[in-house]
């Protein structure tokens, strides 16, 4: 989102209320023409009318006309003062919160891509590794459950080979035919992306 630029009339209106309130500029002073205020502050003559027509609409001055501009009123030009500060804190705050958006959006883009990159990993180490095990545990409510390994004939079925269960805290390694899986059990199985999603689905409820 674009930054709030501060129009420079308004910013030549709060150097001059800041005159009146330090008192450079007292109430009743009559001050130069808009064309000297604008060589006294740098700019052109324009920019200078605009700023005083700033003032006058909030009362801080009056244009005499002939005889320059009138100072009217100290508090309304520090109040005028404490109005533009408060109104940039809160433009600041502003760039603030679009830098934090921003800033999150990249911190997105890069947890998005570092993931991509630990998924093309995983799948290589597959490849290259084809006996790294999966991990499982069945829905405790699965038809398949309470039997054994030889009767559910799970590598016929699925393609994939059991090599350990974990029941409460005890593994068993390389399971016989008679191993019973239970609810609540971990399986740990080798084969290819397809076995793993096949158990999975065999397993189902």
């Amino acid at each position: 989102m674009p930054n709030i630029r501060e129009p420079r009339y308004h910013k030549i209106a709060r150097e001059i209320a800041q005159h009146i309130v330090n008192r450079q500029f007292q109430v009743g002073q009559k001050l130069h023409a808009r064309s000297t205020l604008a060589a006294t502050f740098g700019v052109s003559a324009e920019t200078a009318r605009k700023a005083i027509s700033v003032l006058a609409d909030l009362g801080i001055v009056k244009p005499v006309h002939g005889s320059g501009v009138e100072v009217l009123s100290r508090e309304k030009a520090r109040s005028f003062l404490n109005q533009a500060q408060e109104t940039s804190d809160i433009q600041a705050i502003h760039s603030q919160i679009n830098d934090l958006i921003s800033q999150q959006r990249q911190n997105l883009v890069q947890l998005n891509e570092t993931m991509g990159t630990l998924f093309d990993q995983t799948q290589q180490i597959r490849q290259h590794n084809p006996m790294s095990p999966y991990e499982f545990i069945p829905a405790t409510d699965s038809s398949k459950l309470n039997q054994s390994i030889g009767k559910l004939n799970i590598w016929q079925n699925t393609g994939a080979t059991i090599i350990a269960i974990l029941h409460e805290d005890d593994l068993v390694l390389s399971p016989g035919p008679y191993a019973v899986i239970s609810p609540g059990d971990t399986v740990y199985f080798i084969g290819s992306e397809q076995s793993s999603l096949a158990i999975r689905q065999f397993f189902e409820p």
